[in-house]
C-alpha cells in the first residue's frame, strides 16, 4: 500500500482511530488533518475546568509534534478539506493541494447549534466547542460576574455548576419544564434543579430567549415569557450538530449525521466516518465511550481484519458536582415507561419494558452508587 490512511479531524476521534490503529500495524502511513492546532486534549474537560482552576494550556496534554512523533504518524497543523474525490481516492485542501488516500476517515465531530436570535448582542454570544473557544471563553469571562447560559442541556447544567462553583452567578434558560429534559424524568430533572439552585445557578424554564442586546458593557436578555433580566456574559450551549456537509458534497449519504454501517464505512468502500459526525445504525451518540468502541472496531477493519463496531450499555456521568448524576438513556422507540423511587437523598429512576426488563436509568444523588449492577442488567446499545 502506497497510499496513506488519512484521518480529517484530530479531536478524540481522529486521534482515538489512530492510536488504535498503530497498536495493530506500525507501518501503515498516516496522515491527519486538522483544522486547528492539532493538539490532543480531553474535550469533555472543558465544562468542568474553571472549578479546578484549569488553564487552557493545562488542558493541553500534548502538540501536534508531540503526538506525531509518539503515534508516527504524519500531522498536517490549520488544515482545511475542501473537497473528496472518491472517484480518484483524493482530497483537495483549501490551498489546492491535493492528497491522495488508500482509506479515509472523517472524523469531523459536531458544532455548536446557533438559535435564530434577535438583537445587537447576538455576534457576541460565545459558544465552547474546542480549546481555542475555551480559551476566548475564559479570557471574556476576566472581570465579570453574571453568566447566562441557554440551553439546560448535559453540557448547559455541566457549565452552570462549574461556574457557579468557581463563584459566579448563573442564569439558565430552556424551553423544556426541567433541567436535562431529555435524559431524566420530572422527578429527576426537578432533583437536579434544586441541587444546583443551591449552589446558586437560577433557571428560567418553560420558556425561550428572543432577543440579546448589548447595552453598555452588559447584555439584556429578553424571553418568550416577558422577563428580561441583564447579564455580563452570555454562553450558547443548545445541543450539536453533526458536520456533515463536506461529507455531501462528495456523494456521501447523509441524514442527521453522515450514514455509515456497522463497518463505519460510508456508501463507498473505503471512505469511513466515526465521532460526533457520523450516524451507526440510526444512532448519533456524541459521547466518549461510543467514540472509544468505534476507534477499536475501526482500527481493526483499516489493518485489514473487518470487525463490526458493537455497542455495550454506556452510562454517561453528567460533570455537576452538586448533584452527582449517571445517566444511561433508554432508546424510547422501544415502549417501556419510568418507575421512579425518590427522596431528600436522591432518585433512581428505571426505565422498564413492561416485563419489567431494565432498558435505562438515571441515577441521581445517593442513588448514583447502584451504577455497576444496574449496567449489568441492560441490554447492549448495539450488537
Amino acid at each position: 500500500m502506497n497510499d496513506p490512511v488519512v484521518i480529517v479531524g484530530s479531536g478524540l476521534a481522529g486521534y482515538a482511530v489512530a492510536r488504535e490503529l498503530r497498536k495493530l500495524n506500525t507501518e501503515i502511513p498516516i496522515i491527519m488533518l486538522s483544522a486547528d492546532h492539532g493538539g490532543f486534549y480531553s474535550k469533555p474537560m472543558l465544562s468542568n475546568a474553571l472549578a479546578f482552576g484549569k488553564t487552557p494550556a493545562s488542558i493541553l496534554n500534548n502538540d501536534a509534534v508531540q503526538m506525531a512523533a509518539q503515534l508516527k504518524i504524519y500531522i498536517r497543523p490549520y488544515c482545511r478539506v475542501a473537497t473528496i474525490d472518491q472517484s480518484r481516492s483524493m482530497v483537495t485542501l483549501m490551498d489546492g493541494e491535493e492528497i491522495f488516500y488508500d482509506q479515509l476517515v472523517l472524523a469531523l465531530g459536531a458544532d455548536q447549534v446557533r438559535l435564530p436570535l434577535q438583537g445587537n448582542g447576538v455576534a457576541k454570544i460565545l459558544t465552547v466547542n474546542d480549546l481555542d473557544d475555551y480559551q476566548n471563553f475564559r479570557d471574556a469571562l476576566t472581570g465579570k460576574k453574571r453568566v447566562s447560559i441557554i440551553g439546560a442541556g448535559l453540557i448547559g447544567c455541566e457549565f452552570a455548576n462549574d461556574l457557579a462553583a468557581a463563584g459566579y452567578q448563573v442564569d439558565v434558560i430552556d424551553i423544556s419544564a426541567q433541567p436535562l429534559g431529555r435524559l431524566l424524568p420530572p422527578a429527576g430533572g426537578a432533583f437536579i434543579q434544586q441541587k444546583l439552585a443551591a449552589n446558586g445557578v437560577f433557571f428560567h424554564l418553560n420558556t425561550t430567549t428572543q432577543t440579546v442586546d448589548q447595552v453598555n458593557k452588559q447584555f439584556r436578555l429578553t424571553l418568550t415569557s416577558g422577563e428580561s433580566f441583564e447579564s455580563d456574559l452570555v454562553l450558547s450551549s443548545v445541543g450539536l450538530r453533526p458536520r456533515t456537509q463536506l461529507a455531501e458534497t462528495a456523494g456521501i449519504q447523509v441524514n442527521r449525521g453522515v450514514v455509515v454501517n456497522r463497518l463505519l464505512q460510508t456508501r463507498f468502500a473505503n471512505i469511513y466516518a466515526l465521532g460526533d459526525c457520523a450516524e451507526v445504525e440510526s444512532k448519533v451518540l456524541p459521547f466518549v465511550m461510543p467514540i472509544t468502541h468505534a476507534a477499536r472496531a475501526l482500527a481493526a477493519t483499516l489493518a485489514g481484519n473487518p470487525t463490526f463496531v458493537q455497542y455495550p450499555a454506556m452510562p454517561v456521568m453528567v460533570k455537576t458536582p452538586a448533584c452527582p448524576t449517571v445517566v444511561s438513556p433508554p432508546d424510547f422507540s422501544v415502549k417501556g415507561e419510568w418507575n421512579v423511587e425518590a427522596d431528600e437523598e436522591g432518585v433512581k429512576a428505571l426505565y422498564q419494558d413492561e416485563a419489567g426488563n431494565l432498558l435505562g436509568y438515571a441515577l441521581l444523588g445517593a442513588a448514583t452508587k447502584e451504577k455497576n449492577n444496574l449496567t449489568a442488567q441492560l441490554p447492549p446499545v448495539l450488537m
